[in-house]
């Protein structure tokens, strides 16, 4: 029995997944709010009933691409915050794992960029949500690190925004270059690097 109970259950996790996975090719050339459950649903080739014993709905599923898309974004966000600093090494380390992660999650990133201000209310606050934990868990790095010294706890959450808003701005930079010649990808690198680099040497004179 429970062998078989497991059987379904992956195969239940695996049609989840294909919905998953269907929604976001989908949404590569349009906006959630414009989408429809039997696209989806077609598109893996299940019955539209199908849908409802995974989502509540288009907007429920899209929370869950938001969990997805920005739960890949947590290791990069643990080696951007050990990569950023002052030297333009670091620097250059933390726009290239931006640039990486866009390399290989284009989908996931087009996503998050096209809904943060779209017009789905729940994945917009599931974003925003998503996004305000980085910034607590890059505040509490920053606690930590020599350049967090002296900060108050408030100023540190305001750096720390300004580090996930950059790595988003990086990130759809990268995007947009995506098909671009090796010319357009080597100026938005310059151009990241120097926006962080800014944040740098703002960080070592916020107490001046």
């Amino acid at each position: 029995m429970s062998h078989t109970l497991g059987i379904r259950q992956a195969q239940k996790q695996k049609t989840r997944q294909s919905l998953l996975d269907a929604a976001l090719g989908l949404l590569e050339n349009q906006s959630l709010s414009s989408l429809g459950l039997r696209e989806v649903t077609r598109a893996v080739g299940v019955a539209p009933t199908a849908f409802y014993r995974h989502f509540h709905s288009t907007a429920d599923l899209g929370v869950a691409l938001v969990e997805e898309a920005l739960g890949s974004l947590h290791p990069v966000l643990g080696d951007l915050m050990a990569a950023v600093g002052d030297s333009d090494e670091l620097i250059e380390r933390a726009v290239e794992l931006i640039a990486g992660h866009v390399d290989t999650y284009p989908a996931h990133v087009r996503f998050i960029a096209r809904e943060r201000h779209g017009g789905v209310q729940p994945v917009r606050e599931a974003i925003q949500g998503q996004l305000a934990r980085f910034a607590e868990e890059v505040r509490g790095e920053l606690a930590r690190r020599p350049e967090g010294e002296g900060w108050s706890d408030d100023d540190r959450l305001m750096l720390a925004g300004l580090y996930v808003d950059q790595m988003l701005v990086t990130a759809s930079l990268f995007l947009e270059a995506l098909d671009e010649p090796e010319e357009e990808r080597a100026r938005v690198t310059r151009l990241a690097s120097r926006r962080m680099r800014l944040i740098s040497i703002g960080c070592r004179h916020w107490l001046d």
